[in-house]
């Protein structure tokens, strides 16, 4: 399946920089920018910018440059070695430290999926009043189906029109109230930790700086194999990869921030704490327009499937990196981590007594398992026997294990405080 990557991007193809080349590699990075524009970020912004106004802006940008430097490093990783991140940790890890690293990827991608599945059945409750538990199945069930059945280069056109519905979404909420941007502005460079907000601060983090990301930007890229085409080709595409992370990243940027602007504009403005996505669908209409509820809902909708089958493509290149193979849908590897991913969000669904809070800690758990997949990045990513002379420089390395501290830090304040 990922092999119509090498016809979609031009692999082989080298020289010419103009806009339409550099157009042709956009994608890797937009499939991963779905991950972290989420049912799960949703619920985090809007808790955040309802809650704190626009004090916590800054969280959002701080987490997509660590999201920056971090996927640019796993794509590195996959150009540079033919090895995406989950193989990797096999081949060079000791076994029992590489499964077990492998294990709390692929747990912390099932609480991915079930918030996936969760937003996605909290929208189809909200258009046509299915019960959400009901809503779960179908949406697993969807996005398994999409995942089972359909070419990754079909998959991942959806996924970028998806991203395109979302962002358009938010946009023309955002165009409907009126924003302080003096004040977003200081917001998003100015570090604040208000009183309570610890546990939002570590979901947002969390839900933009996400595990299974990392594994499956990886495995996107390194399923082209420039890693035998020499080395024009590979600096080459470090260079194209950059471009598609920063625009790409760029992109969930823009949309996360949209997000908690419109929180903080219309709910903290007004003395409203959102603690249910359905309801801040309904105190949207009197207050932006009967417009508001639909826009969110399809937006909605339309975030939670196309996450979702992110999600079920990250388990199932976890599962096939256990055994030293690719990712490939019709292996059974592949399909049964994909399946078990899915069975079990649908499972946590089921269990979670609220939907608006499970979201939320879903995002900070993954935050947790966070520093994990980082550090292993790193070890991988500045050895030279993995990377050769790719490996990373001593700067690169210092900024990256700067990250790997601050989410350690974040993680332990979180811990400390509940």
């Amino acid at each position: 399946m990922l092999n119509h990557l090498k016809q979609h991007f031009g692999s082989h193809r080298t020289g010419g920089h103009g806009g339409l080349d550099i157009a042709r590699h956009i994608g890797p990075g937009l499939l991963v920018t779905v991950g972290f524009i989420d049912p799960g970020n949703w619920a985090s912004n809007m808790a955040a910018g309802s809650q704190f106004g626009y004090a916590l802006l800054w969280i959002v940008t701080l987490s997509t440059i660590m999201l920056i430097v971090l996927q640019h490093n796993a794509a590195h990783l996959g150009i540079a070695t033919g090895a995406c991140l989950a193989e990797a940790t096999t081949r060079f890890l000791p076994r029992f430290v590489g499964r077990t690293v492998l294990a709390s990827a692929y747990l912390a991608t099932i609480a991915t999926a079930m918030a996936e599945v969760l937003g996605g059945a909290i929208a189809l409750q909200m258009l046509f009043g299915l019960p959400v538990r009901a809503g779960c199945v179908i949406v697993a069930a969807v996005s398994m189906a999409m995942l089972m059945t359909s070419s990754y280069k079909r998959a991942e056109r959806w996924i970028i029109a998806f991203v395109g519905v979302v962002g358009l979404s938010f946009l023309a909420e955002l165009t409907l109230v009126k924003v302080d941007w003096p004040q977003a502005a200081a917001s998003w460079i100015t570090p604040s930790m208000p009183t309570g907000s610890a546990a939002i601060i570590v979901s947002v983090l969390g839900a933009v700086v996400m595990p299974h990301n990392l594994f499956l930007h990886s495995e996107v890229i390194q399923s082209m194999h420039f890693e035998g085409q020499g080395e024009q080709v590979i600096e080459e595409r470090l260079r194209y990869e950059l471009f598609d992370t920063l625009f790409s990243m760029g992109v969930g940027w823009a949309i996360n921030s949209a997000m908690v602007i419109l929180a903080a504009t219309t709910f903290f403005a007004h003395g409203i704490v959102v603690d249910d996505l359905a309801v801040a669908a309904d105190t949207l209409s009197p207050i932006l327009g009967p417009a508001s509820s639909t826009i969110f809902a399809v937006a909605l909708l339309f975030a939670g499937i196309s996450s979702s089958v992110t999600a079920g493509m990250a388990a199932g290149t976890i599962t096939a990196g256990m055994f030293d193979e690719e990712y490939n849908i019709h292996d059974r590897h592949s399909s049964i981590g994909v399946a078990v991913c899915f069975v079990g969000a649908v499972a946590a669904c089921l269990i979670v007594l609220n939907p608006f809070e499970g979201l939320i800690w879903s995002q900070a758990l993954l935050s947790l398992q966070l520093p994990i997949t980082v550090f292993v990045l790193i070890r991988l990513t500045s050895s030279p026997r993995v990377m050769g002379k790719y490996a990373n420089s001593r700067p690169l390395n210092a900024l990256l294990v700067g990250i790997g501290v601050i989410v350690t830090i974040l993680d332990i304040v979180l811990l400390t405080g509940m």
